[in-house]
């Protein structure tokens, strides 16, 4: 039995075959290709066109949906044979299949409002607004892992932040302006993720707890802590629904698609655009970005070079768990102007899955977060559009594509050599 395994095995090798992340990819993109090819001509009229949106100053573009239709089945064939045939090198099929990738944009969008217009600068805007959330839990788990330290409990800060934070915005309402008092919940909401961000630093820094447990442990907490207030608080409580206002930066949001995506929107949704490129700087950029970076690759040769192990973990939890806690309020204060128990609906998970998707990088990060953004911003279209596609269906979409993020089928990432690993000072 093991020789004839052996034998399969070398057999393998001969031929050099072997089942790859390119390969399935690949793969799942042949099979999509063939099925629009085989359905497009047959759903879709000859006749029917998509008219693409942008805004003031861009000229609306009038597609033939079944034209782009069959044209994108093809593209999604030959990308997806690219990717499974070893017939160029790896390097091209990767481009190929990112092609592929970048096509399902347009094709979903456009096959969905077949016969209707498609407004393609909001469907932009409420994909990175839908990204906001994930994109601060992402940033959130950066920042401690890139010091060492494994942060599941990004959903338990995001909890008590979106809890918190709307509480005091509802105490200060008593004795301030509304507006002014839900900026001062998103306060709260930050010194919510920070203490909770302390917790876990003391459990699995200090006494060097397992970090996994510590962050259910965190998980747990928050979900029974916010629902002991909300029985007890919110539901007596006569609570209004006003959320933060709309910001224009003056000028800039006046740019054709850019301004409505990066310039207009409501305070938390800007400030995570600025966290990125703020996060991005201090990490590649400043010494303390230098220091983390050695802390959670090696923090014994850090240690012995008198960097302050202990002290560089405990600052990036509890700047991760302040994020969080900001993630948090965007439920509650920015977006919804209330609490429900479990409000954050596993988004912190998620926001894992986009930090490990970008390769613990922030624009990656950002760009893992746009994935799901998208994801459910396309099924509110697919509703809107009324595509015969049950809703359960796309709303399944970002976390399926969180499994495929975690289990490494569109890229190998790597971690941090010491996430994860407790340090004790020699």
């Amino acid at each position: 039995m093991a020789q004839a395994t052996m034998a399969q095995e070398m057999a393998g090798e001969q031929t050099g075959f072997r089942i790859t992340r390119q390969f399935i990819v690949g793969i799942v993109f042949l099979l999509v290709g063939i099925f629009m090819l085989l359905r497009v001509p047959g759903d879709i009229a000859p006749t029917a066109t998509t008219q693409l949106i942008f805004g003031e100053g861009i000229p609306n573009i009038t597609v033939p949906a079944q034209t782009f239709g069959i044209a994108a089945a093809v593209i999604f064939i030959l990308g997806g044979a690219l990717g499974v045939l070893p017939i160029i090198s790896k390097r091209q099929a990767n481009v190929a299949l990112i092609v592929c990738g970048i096509m399902i944009v347009p094709t979903a969008l456009i096959l969905a409002a077949v016969g209707r217009n498609a407004n393609v600068t909001q469907m932009l805007e409420s994909s990175f607004r839908l990204a906001t959330p994930i994109t601060l839990a992402a940033l959130a788990g950066l920042w401690c892992e890139r010091a060492g330290v494994t942060n599941i409990a990004g959903e338990g800060m995001m909890l008590a932040g979106a809890c918190l934070g709307f509480i005091a915005s509802l105490a200060f309402g008593q004795i301030m302006p509304f507006q002014t008092a839900l900026a001062c919940g998103a306060i709260v909401a930050i010194i919510a993720g920070f203490l909770m961000a302390s917790l876990h630093g003391w459990l699995s820094i200090t006494f060097m707890t397992d970090q996994i447990v510590s962050g259910t442990v965190i998980n747990i907490l928050a979900v029974g802590v916010t629902s002991f207030l909300r029985r007890e608080i919110l539901l007596s409580t006569e609570a209004a629904r006003e959320t933060l206002r709309i910001i224009q930066i003056p000028g800039l949001s006046d740019i054709p698609i850019l301004g409505a995506i990066f310039f207009t929107g409501k305070p938390i949704y800007l400030l995570m655009f600025i966290l990125v490129i703020v996060t991005h700087v201090v990490m590649y950029n400043t010494r303390w970005g230098l220091r983390t970076r050695a802390v959670g690759e090696n923090p014994h040769a850090a240690d012995t070079l008198g960097i302050n192990v202990i002290r560089t973990r405990y600052i990036n939890v509890m700047i991760g768990g302040m994020i969080a806690g900001l993630g948090g309020a965007w439920f509650s204060i920015e977006t919804v102007g209330l609490f429900e128990d479990q409000m954050t609906g596993g988004l912190g998970f998620i926001g894992l899955a986009a930090m490990i998707f970008g390769k613990w990088t922030p624009f990656g990060a950002l760009g893992g977060a746009l994935l799901f953004g998208f994801s459910q911003a396309l099924n509110s279209r697919f509703q809107i559009f009324g595509v015969p596609i049950p809703a359960q269906f796309i709303q399944m979409t970002p976390y399926i594509v969180t499994m495929i993020v975690l289990a490494g089928l569109v890229g190998h990432a790597v971690a941090p050599k010491a996430d994860g690993v407790p340090y004790k000072k020699e």
